[in-house]
C-alpha cells in the first residue's frame, strides 16, 4: 500500500521563487521576524486531494539575538479535502528571554478518517476496518529554567471526541476498546528535561533527555482515567564538515484499563516508523529508536537517509526481537529559512512487511 502524504507538492514548489525572494529580504535582516505561508495541495489514498494553507512564524522574544535564547515559532496548517475531511493546527515552541521561560503550545480541530487494524502487534492486514471522528484537542506545557539547560514543567491536556463512528460489532466492540463513543479526558502532568540543542529546527550538536508523566482523571471532568507517561532521548553529532549523525529513543506508555483509542500508542506516520501507516499497529505501549544521517549538498539543499526499530505492546512479556518492526528510507531537505534552517522535509519511507511504505511532504524534520 503507497501512502502518499504531500503538504504542499506541486504548488508549492510552484511558489518557491517568491519564497526565496522573500527570505532574500528577510536575510537583510537577521534578527527580525519572518513569515513563511504558502499554498497547501496534498493527496492522499485516505483523502484524495486536499487544499488549504500553512507555513510558520519564526521570531525572537528579544531585541537582539542572542546565543542563550533560540528562535521561537509558530506553524500552523488549514486543510480541507474532497472527501469533505477538515484538519486545522496550530503549535509551537516561544522561547522568552534567557530561555528562563519555555512555553509549548498545540491546538488543533480535526474532522477525519482513520483505519484500525485491532489491538496488538500482530494483527492482520486482514483486519483492517474504517472509522471516523471529529476532535478538539489543547496541549500547553510550560517550562522553568533550574540550572543550566535543565527545565521543570507543568502540562495541561485536553482532548474532546465529539464524534466518533465505529462499525456496529466490528474490532472495537469485539475487543471492548475504550473511547467508542464520544468522550473527552483532561489531565495534569509534570515534566524534567535537559535541552542542550543549539537549534529547534536543525540542530548539528547537543542533547536531548525528557520525560514527561500526566494523569488523567474525573477530578478534571476527564471521562477516562489512566496515566501517560512519554520519554524522548535525543542525540546531535557533527560527524564530518556539515554532516549530522541525528539519533533518537522514544518510549509512550500508558497505565490503567481505561486508555481511550485516540489516546493509545500508535506506531507509524511521519515521523516514527515512516513507511508504516500512522496507527497500523497501536496498543498501551510503544517504543521506537531511530537515526538519521543528514548531508548539506548544495546551498539550501540537503539529503538523508534513515532507519528506525520499534512496535508496540500490551505487556512487556509479549515483545520479541523476533517481531521487531523495521523501516528505513530517505530524502530531500530544501531550506525555507536559510538563516534558521527551517526545511521543507521530503521522505519515503519502507516498513517490513507487505505493502509497508509511503512518501511524506512537511514543514520540519522528524527529531
Amino acid at each position: 500500500m503507497l501512502r502518499i502524504l504531500l503538504l504542499g507538492t506541486g504548488l508549492m514548489f510552484a511558489m518557491l521563487p517568491a519564497v526565496l525572494f522573500a527570505q532574500q529580504q528577510n536575510d537583510s535582516t537577521k534578527n527580525k521576524s519572518h513569515l513563511l505561508a504558502v499554498p497547501v495541495i496534498s493527496r492522499s489514498i485516505e483523502t484524495d486531494w486536499s487544499f488549504g494553507a500553512g507555513g510558520t512564524y519564526t521570531f525572537y522574544t528579544t531585541r537582539k539575538k542572542d546565543s542563550t535564547t533560540r528562535t521561537s515559532s509558530i506553524r500552523f496548517l488549514g486543510s480541507y479535502s474532497l472527501r469533505k475531511q477538515f484538519l486545522f493546527t496550530i503549535n509551537g515552541p516561544v522561547f522568552f528571554p534567557g530561555e528562563k521561560y519555555i512555553l509549548n503550545s498545540h491546538f488543533s480541530f480535526s474532522s477525519f478518517p482513520d483505519r484500525f487494524w485491532g489491538m496488538g502487534n500482530q494483527t492482520s492486514d486482514a483486519k483492517e476496518e474504517a472509522y471516523d471522528f471529529r476532535q478538539f484537542y489543547v496541549h500547553l506545557h510550560g517550562e522553568r529554567l533550574l540550572a543550566q539547560k535543565i527545565f521543570a514543567g507543568v502540562i495541561y491536556d485536553f482532548q474532546r471526541v465529539i464524534d466518533i463512528n465505529v462499525k456496529s460489532g466490528g474490532l472495537f466492540d469485539q475487543q471492548n476498546v475504550a473511547g467508542r463513543k464520544p468522550y473527552q479526558v483532561s489531565g495534569l502532568g509534570v515534566s524534567l528535561s535537559w535541552d542542550k540543542r543549539n537549534n529547534t529546527f536543525w540542530p548539528n550538536r547537543g542533547h536531548l533527555i525528557s520525560v514527561q508523566a500526566t494523569h488523567y482523571t474525573s477530578l478534571l471532568l476527564s471521562n477516562h482515567r489512566y496515566t501517560n507517561i512519554i520519554t524522548d532521548l535525543r542525540l546531535y553529532k557533527r560527524i564530518y564538515r556539515q554532516q549530522i549523525l541525528a539519533l533518537q529513543g522514544y518510549g509512550f506508555f500508558n497505565t490503567g484499563a481505561d486508555v481511550p483509542i485516540r489516546s493509545i500508542a500508535s506506531l507509524g506516520g511521519a515521523d516514527r516508523m515512516r513507511g508504516y501507516f500512522s496507527g497500523r499497529y497501536r496498543d498501551d505501549h510503544l517504543f521506537s529508536l531511530q537515526a538519521e544521517y543528514r548531508v548539506p549538498v548544495y546551498k539550501r539543499f540537503s539529503v538523508v537517509g534513515f532507519a528506525g526499530t520499534g512496535d508496540v505492546a500490551g505487556r512487556f512479556s509479549t515483545v520479541s526481537l523476533q517481531r521487531l518492526k523495521y523501516s528505513y528510507g530517505g530524502g530531500l531537505r530544501f531550506a525555507v529559512n536559510k538563516n534558521e534552517k527551517l526545511h521543507i522535509r521530503l521522505d519515503y519511507g519502507v516498513g517490513s512487511g507487505k505493502g509497508n511504505q509511503g512518501f511524506y511532504v512537511q514543514f520540519g524534520e522528524a527529531f
